[in-house]
């Protein structure tokens, strides 16, 4: 699109100085962007930049203290997600809306069932009706499964066909790509929709992404709106600037000297648990590990095995050398290993989210904290400054209740959770999922310095650059099994993926069977 194009075509969206407080607290200061036909557009921003509040506001669920918004040269002010889709706008939300005790159909229905003569719902006529959307949409799933059966990436892509199944003007995606192991199917459903003239709202932290589907993006910071940019006139370094204030500081491993790792901390054995087939690894004092591999590959049967929520059919464990048995997570503790698995859906798994992030936090240290059952205060203060240091999370946001939070904040809450525990050994499963790259370099850091300080972790990432930056050593998981190790200046993402694919022939690749 050109520039004068751009200025005679009418934008499907024109939000104007919108500003949203809770209280004291400014979610948006002032936020102004427009968005044209067929547009896919960028929303960059730390978490806490006023992302989620501004998708809050478009979807219906908040509305606004001041500005405005147009739809197609319409004033917009819908005040429920019901009258954004009657208007045209449909969200697919990070945070998935689902209902998890009712089926497919009756998710993509809702919350109009079609009915018979006499206002009888027919399910026959709605299962068929669901079978034809997801036919559609290229997603195979059957109509009368239940949605909390479904994996968590198939509720992802069911999140974003509900939203695209109802043809709107605009389409919100709210990191919908969090979970998902291939960016493929959503990137041709995206160019299907905007070859039609829908425009879509595309919000991310994953650059490349980005790059590949947008030309212009609009960053957020503070609750403010920085820039509207050209994403190919625009490097990654101007954008983080724009981001943080700051210029990025590149983050690579430490290689000015050679890491010291110890014995082995976590020694596990030809374990079966799950789809895990005959794992063995070794976790060192000092050192990280991590775990690759496709969605679906047992990786996940390993952490929850580990942490003692999955049944171990068989197979040795070992801390410090000597055998322990892993049956329920306080077993774990005991054994002194610290779990973080920073839940796939953190605010249903991870968060008591009516609890202040002070009572998230210290919950994870309870013996610490407490006499005779009563928690003394003082010492839960102190507690928490110590280890919100760690992780680099704000002294004021202690007393808010942890939902209210930026998702990037929770989850820096859960890794401090885990870190007030003194384990001397962390797993952490996806830790930065779905948060910016500002947060993303304090969780970087606290796991480093964690290690560093003598602890062993065991870190699974769907990020490879993650992998990359982070690990001593790589563990590639396919079809359940180990089937790769990579060491130091050996993990590189081509060979990640090789091996994480089935295709190992790359005689650098080594097996770990």
């Amino acid at each position: 699109m050109t520039v004068i194009e751009a200025e005679v075509m009418v934008p499907t969206l024109n939000v104007t100085d919108l500003q949203k407080c809770y209280g004291p607290t400014v979610a948006l200061g002032s936020v102004s962007f427009e968005i044209f036909p067929g547009e896919v557009h960028a929303l960059l921003g730390e978490n806490g930049a006023g992302k989620s509040t501004l998708v809050k506001i478009l979807s219906g669920v908040v509305q606004p203290d001041a500005g405005a918004a147009a739809l197609a040269g319409s004033p917009y002010t819908p005040h429920s997600i019901l009258e954004a889709r009657e208007q045209g706008v449909a969200t697919a939300f990070q945070e998935l809306s689902l209902l998890p005790n009712l089926t497919v159909t009756e998710n993509l229905s809702l919350p109009e069932l079609r009915k018979r003569p006499l206002r009888l719902i027919s399910k026959r006529d709605n299962e068929e009706k669901t079978a034809t959307i997801l036919a559609k949409y290229g997603l195979e799933l059957n109509p009368r499964a239940l949605v909390s059966q479904l994996t968590l990436a198939d509720r992802q892509r069911l999140e974003i066909v509900r939203a695209m199944s109802k043809r709107p003007k605009l389409l919100i995606l709210d990191e919908p790509t969090a979970v998902l192991s291939s960016t493929d199917w959503l990137f041709s459903l995206i160019r299907a929709e905007t070859a039609r003239g829908t425009s879509v709202l595309y919000i991310s932290h994953r650059l490349n992404e980005i790059r590949e589907l947008c030309a212009r993006g609009t960053v957020l910071r503070s609750g403010r709106s920085i820039a509207t940019t050209e994403l190919g006139k625009t490097d990654d370094a101007a954008i983080f600037e724009m981001m943080v204030g700051n210029s990025l500081a590149a983050f690579s491993r430490d290689s000015s000297t050679s890491k010291q790792v110890g014995p082995a901390r976590l020694q596990v054995t030809d374990l079966y648990a799950g789809k895990i087939k005959g794992a063995s690894f070794r976790v060192p004092v000092g050192g990280i590990v991590g775990v690759a591999g496709l969605d679906g590959q047992g990786q996940s049967d390993l952490f929850h095995a580990l942490f003692g929520l999955a049944s171990i059919k068989s197979g040795d464990i070992r801390i410090d050398g000597r055998p322990v048995r892993v049956r329920s997570p306080a077993q774990v503790l005991k054994a002194g290993i610290g779990v973080s698995l920073l839940p796939e859906e953190r605010k249903t798994q991870g968060i008591f989210p009516t609890l202040s992030v002070q009572c998230n936090v210290t919950l994870g240290a309870m013996g610490k904290v407490s006499r005779l059952g009563v928690v003394r205060r003082s010492q839960g203060q102190k507690l928490m400054r110590d280890v919100a240091k760690r992780v680099d999370l704000a002294d004021r946001y202690f007393n808010f209740q942890i939902g209210d939070l930026s998702g990037g904040n929770q989850q820096k809450a859960l890794l401090a959770r885990v870190l007030s525990t003194g384990a001397r050994t962390l797993l952490l499963f996806d830790p930065t999922r779905g948060v910016d790259v500002g947060t993303k370099q304090a969780i970087y850091e606290a796991i480093q310095s964690y290690a560093k300080s003598g602890g062993a972790v065991l870190l699974y990432s769907s990020e490879l650059s993650e992998i990359v930056q982070l690990c001593d050593e790589c563990l590639v998981v396919y079809d359940g099994r180990i089937v790769a190790r990579l060491d130091g200046n050996e993990i590189e993402e081509r060979r990640i993926v090789a091996a994480a694919t089935g295709h190992i022939g790359d005689d650098r690749v080594r097996s770990a069977a």
